[in-house]
């Protein structure tokens, strides 16, 4: 390949991965997506082998795309996809994370050939099961709403002018006007990247962005060998747990045992708990996007783009029926818990391997946070992902009430909710003094938001983590507070549990806190400035 050919392609694809997320958000009809961003795109190969993919959107949806792509393609080969046909799947033991999150790949054709594939995955408001929005009591998954296997349509036959399948979901799910619109939003996402990869080819010729795709892969994949090399051969470890099962108040260990030989690394997460009942268990390619995720964010910088080469540089197992692997039809709604502890767990490990990179655990979970109503016989669902604070690091403090580091979600907006939803309303959005974990560089703080309900029938369902066990510290650093969910009623306090459903009444308050980050290195080492600035700022007390 001409280099210079080369560059241009790469990042024009890596561009038109971007201007596809723009596409899907800013076309999309639900908040999850339009405003928090809960969303991913890429460009595949022809083969499937993941090429460009958003990097400003989330991490933990980018990992799967191919291993989602392979269960179509094994059911539907490509060479039969003709124009307008499309995969769609969301079913989590076929390479997808869970229900919400539907994933979309559709062919690009060049003058009668196949160039690749557009991708796009998105969480979607409700997709049906046995309860509006989350069914934080699911026994199994197929309560957690409607399971699209790996599936080939057509968009013109099948879909397009209230086609049979788009009608066939539309009647399952409680807010279509929301779903099928969030849908529509990931079909223009992939007709925005397929154009842009057309482009590239009536200007280079198909042979030669083809050529530009596998040298991508190969450049990420050199990259990330390269640094494997940098780090000292040998076996590290890493291990946290969740605070529960939700049915329990036995805690859920995850450990992994990390291997360095040469320019390979081994991911092994041998020793972690078994799956459990409740909707705890993270399907394996959740488990394989969140520690590529971690390697990709330890191991290179913002020149590497995260693809299929990552991939080739690191094998990932874990056990057969545990937690991370969990064996059908175990439920997986709230699988980012468990993903999250795998992910600090080789942080952990990594900051053994190379402790001049070694980053405290931050909150590091995702706050599910639903609320619904059933008003004259229609649904409204406001979902939102909540934030926490990073941990510290050698090199600074942890950032302040951030989304997690798979999940990238964005904020909210106050006004935006105000405007979309009558049954609650919001009263108050604020860090949390003292919440992250002192140390020479303190952890990042979390937030407080509160929800005052303001009609009767308002149902209540949450799941998340580090209630109870917080943050850790690391090199001396003191641990970050741990979160808290409760509603105010009258003169009662009712504690909320990390995974729970309850209803609500007119002038209830919800009081949502996130935890703090972990802080880094001893306290008595902070600068004086630092504290003095802390201080000012409200950060810290006296």
């Amino acid at each position: 390949m001409n280099p210079v050919d080369q560059a241009i392609i790469s990042q024009a694809l890596l561009s038109a991965a971007r201007e596809m997320g723009i596409k899907l958000y800013r076309s999309a009809y639900s908040s999850v997506v339009r405003d928090g961003k809960d969303a991913s795109t890429g460009i595949l190969d022809c083969t499937g082998q993941a090429v460009a993919q958003s990097d400003e959107l989330i991490p933990i949806l980018v990992g799967s795309l191919s291993i989602t792509f392979r269960a179509c393609a094994e059911r539907y080969p490509v060479e039969t996809l003709r124009e307008g046909d499309f995969y769609i799947c969301n079913h989590p033991y076929h390479g997808a994370h869970h229900l919400q999150d539907i994933l979309i790949f559709v062919p690009i054709f060049f003058e009668g050939e196949l160039l690749g594939f557009s991708a796009s995955v998105a969480h979607h408001l409700d997709i049906g099961g046995g309860a509006p929005g989350m069914n934080t009591s699911a026994t199994d998954y197929y309560q957690e709403g409607l399971i699209i296997p790996p599936s080939k349509y057509n968009l013109k036959a099948d879909w397009q002018d209230d086609g049979p399948f788009q009608r066939f979901l539309a009647a399952n799910f409680r807010v279509p006007e929301m779903t099928i619109g969030d849908i529509d939003s990931q079909f223009a996402a992939c007709a925005v990247g397929a154009d842009r990869v057309r482009e590239l080819a009536a200007k280079f010729g198909p042979a030669t962005v083809k050529a530009a795709m596998s040298e991508m892969i190969a450049y990420v994949e050199r990259r990330v060998r390269a640094a494997v090399r940098a780090i000292p051969d040998g076996t590290y470890f890493g291990e946290d747990c969740l605070d529960d099962d939700g049915l329990s108040d036995e805690p859920l260990a995850i450990k992994v045992k990390l291997t360095v030989a040469g320019d390979q690394l081994s991911v092994d997460f041998e020793g972690t708990c078994p799956q459990v009942k409740s909707n705890l268990n993270a399907p394996f390619a959740s488990t394989v996007s969140a520690t590529l995720a971690c390697v990709k964010s330890v191991l290179t910088g913002d020149d590497v783009p995260f693809n299929e080469g990552a991939t080739r540089a690191v094998s990932i197992t874990a056990p057969r029926g545990s937690l991370l692997n969990p064996n059908p039809p175990a439920p997986v709604r709230a699988r980012m818990e468990a993903a999250f502890r795998s992910y600090d767990v080789v942080l952990k490990a990594f900051g053994a391997a190379i402790p001049d990179r070694a980053v405290a655990p931050g909150y590091d979970c995702t706050t599910g946070f639903c609320l619904s109503h059933l008003k004259d016989g229609r649904f409204r669902v406001f979902l939102e992902l909540r934030d926490g604070g990073y941990g510290g690091s050698a090199k600074g403090d942890g950032c302040d009430a951030v989304a997690g580091p798979l999940s990238n979600c964005t904020n909210t907006p106050v006004e935006q909710i105000d405007a979309d939803y009558d049954f609650f309303r919001i009263e108050s959005y604020e860090l949390r003094p003292d919440s992250g974990g002192r140390g020479r560089h303190r952890g990042g703080m979390g937030s407080t938001r509160t929800y005052r309900i303001l009609e009767d029938g308002v149902r209540l369902s949450i799941y998340a983590d580090r209630f109870k066990f917080p943050a850790a510290g690391l090199a001396g650093g003191e641990p970050g507070a741990p979160g808290g969910c409760f509603v105010h009623r009258g003169d009662e306090v009712i504690t909320v549990r990390t995974k729970d459903d309850l209803p609500l009444r007119r002038g209830d308050l919800i009081v949502l806190a996130s935890g703090g980050g972990g802080g880094f290195g001893e306290a008595s080492a902070r600068d004086e400035a630092a504290i003095k600035l802390d201080q000012k700022q409200g950060y810290v007390t006296a």
